[in-house]
C-alpha cells in the first residue's frame, strides 16, 4: 500500500485503511495501515512475542515458536477463519524472516493454505504534533480447502481492522500514550 500524504494525515487521525484485492487464480491480497503511538520497537516486540500471540491478535488460538535460526524463525499457528457457521479452525507453520525493527516477511511451510505470504513493515513516525509507528501488513493468500474466494475476501474485510486495532490496544499503553 503506498502511503501517500492524504493516507498518511488519515492514519494519524487513527483511521485504518484496509484494501482487499482478487488477484490471479483466486489469490486474495489483504493490505491494512494503522498509526501506532508507540515506537517501532514496542510494536515489533508484540508481533515477535510469538509464544504469546494468541493472547494478543483475534483469531490467532494458539502460537508457538518451534525453531529460532537468529533471525529466521519456524512458528506454528492455529486460527479460526471464517465467519458464522462457515468459520473453522486453520492450522500452519510459517517461516519468519526478521529485519530489527523494520520488517518481517512471512510465508508457510507448511499448513491449510495453498498460498499464504506477506511482510509487516514498521515506520518510525515522528511530526510535530504525533510519534508513533505506521504499521503496514500486506499479504497473499488462498486456502487449500474449499473457500469462494468472495468469502475469503470478506473475512480478510472484516478480520484485519481487527488486527490491526488489536495492534494499537495493545502497544499504546504499552508506550504511555
Amino acid at each position: 500500500m503506498e502511503i501517500n500524504a492524504d493516507k498518511k494525515a488519515r492514519l494519524l487521525r487513527g483511521e485504518l485503511l484496509v484494501d482487499i484485492d482478487w488477484l490471479a487464480t483466486d489469490v486474495i491480497g489483504a493490505r491494512g495501515c494503522v498509526f501506532v503511538k508507540a515506537s517501532p520497537e514496542i510494536v515489533w516486540g508484540m508481533l515477535t512475542d510469538y509464544g504469546h500471540l494468541h493472547e494478543t491478535m483475534p483469531k490467532v488460538t494458539s502460537s508457538a515458536l518451534v525453531e529460532d535460526r537468529g533471525a529466521c524463525k519456524i512458528i506454528e499457528q492455529t486460527g479460526k477463519s471464517g465467519i458464522f457457521i462457515f468459520e473453522r479452525s486453520v492450522h500452519f507453520m510459517l517461516k519468519v524472516d526478521e529485519d530489527f525493527p523494520k520488517r518481517l516477511h512471512f510465508e508457510q511451510v507448511k499448513g491449510d493454505f495453498k498460498v499464504y505470504e506477506g511482510n509487516w513493515f514498521l515506520e518510525a513516525v515522528r511530526s510535530e504534533h504525533e510519534a508513533g509507528t505506521i504499521v503496514t501488513y500486506q499479504a497473499r493468500m488462498k486456502p487449500d480447502f474449499f473457500a469462494p474466494p468472495i468469502l475469503v475476501s470478506f473475512v480478510q474485510s472484516q478480520d484485519l481492522p481487527a488486527i490491526l486495532r488489536s495492534i494499537r490496544t495493545y502497544c499504546e499503553p504499552r508506550a504511555g500514550a
